[in-house]
Parts: structure tokens; C-alpha cells; sequence
């Protein structure tokens, strides 16, 4: 099985080091020099990791091969994965990424929009949301606002707070005051 480990977000510096996103509990483990990635897109090939290393909170990897920003910057965006065998099918640890990306948003029986991503963040995850029409909303996922995922039938279930879908779709750049929430969301449009 393949599992996830991280996400290539912009190049750091000038010798070929990117920043990244890390979706792994366990980063120490996951990103020695020696580790091999299988990479998606596949155009890019496998990727092995030369060094590793903290700045602040963000982990900056140097990959064998690439040496300068421009190959960095053609890295941005590839996702990383690991063979895995160890996953441990009763693990009540949460969910991965590729096993949220694809399940339909359910509001009751309303379907709202699929799940496209998941943010790892500092205090709780948030699930990225495509509803009608194209618009990103954020979802914090909290059992209170996500109180069921049933990966067999592919939904998740959704309790949103009122307002939820209207003041969490993100700025589509037409409005430069940085104000949401100015229109109505098609949250209870059939997706």
C-alpha cells in the first residue's frame, strides 16, 4: 500500500532544497537521507532524499539529483508516498489524505461537494471541500462537524455550525477587501 508522506510546496534557496508539507506523525522517521519516494506525477520518477532539516517549523528536504531552484521548482506540487505494509488496519490514529479525496460531502441527505485535500495544520485538520460551481470551502475536521466518514460508500457526513459553508469558502480574488461570506454559497445545490 501506498501512503502519503507529503506534499512539495516552493523551493528554499538557491542549491535545490523545497520546502514541504509534511502528513506524517512521525517526520524523523519518514524523511532520512536514503529514503526513496515513489512521486505523483509519475513524470517526475522517484525521488531520494539527501537531506533533511528543520528551519522554524517547516521541513526543507534536498533531494539527490537536484541542485539548482529551477529543478526545485519544477518539484512544486509532487506528492510523496511510501510502500507501507506496517499500517494497522484498527488504527484510530485518523484518516490519510488519499482515503478522504473523492468522498462526496453530505449535509443529511444533500450532497454539497466532494473532498479534494486535506490540510494538516497545528491545531486540527481541515478538509477541503469543492462544491458547486468550483468554490474551496474549509471544513474543520472535528467530530462535532464531522461526525461520520464511511469510506466503503464514500461519504462523509457533515453537521456545519450555521454559516459555515458561506463565511469558509475562500476569496476568489474579485474582492480585494479580503470580505467573505458576500454571497450565497451553493451548499444545497446537488454537486
Amino acid at each position: 500500500m501506498q501512503l502519503q508522506v507529503a506534499r512539495i510546496g516552493k523551493p528554499h534557496g538557491i542549491r535545490g532544497e523545497v520546502t514541504v508539507q509534511v502528513l506524517t506523525d512521525a517526520p524523523e522517521d519518514r524523511f532520512v537521507p536514503g529514503t526513496e519516494f515513489v512521486v505523483e506525477p509519475a513524470s517526475v520518477g522517484t525521488l531520494t532524499v539527501d537531506s533533511a532539516r528543520w528551519n522554524k517549523d517547516i521541513l526543507l528536504l534536498g533531494f539527490e539529483g537536484v541542485e539548482t531552484r529551477n529543478q526545485a521548482e519544477a518539484l512544486r506540487g509532487a506528492r510523496l508516498f511510501i510502500e507501507t505494509e506496517e499500517l494497522d488496519e484498527d488504527d484510530d490514529e485518523g484518516w490519510y489524505e488519499h482515503e478522504l479525496v473523492g468522498l462526496e460531502v453530505r449535509v443529511g441527505d444533500t450532497v454539497v461537494g466532494k473532498v479534494s485535500g486535506l490540510r494538516t495544520m497545528p491545531v486540527q485538520d481541515l478538509i477541503v471541500v469543492e462544491a458547486a460551481g468550483g468554490k474551496e470551502i474549509l471544513i474543520p475536521f472535528v467530530e462535532e462537524i464531522v461526525p461520520e466518514v464511511n469510506v466503503g460508500e464514500k461519504y462523509i457526513l457533515v453537521t456545519p455550525p450555521p454559516g459555515l459553508f458561506e463565511i469558509n469558502v475562500e476569496d476568489s480574488g474579485d474582492d480585494e477587501s479580503g470580505a467573505t461570506g458576500q454571497g450565497k454559497s451553493e451548499a444545497g445545490d446537488n454537486a
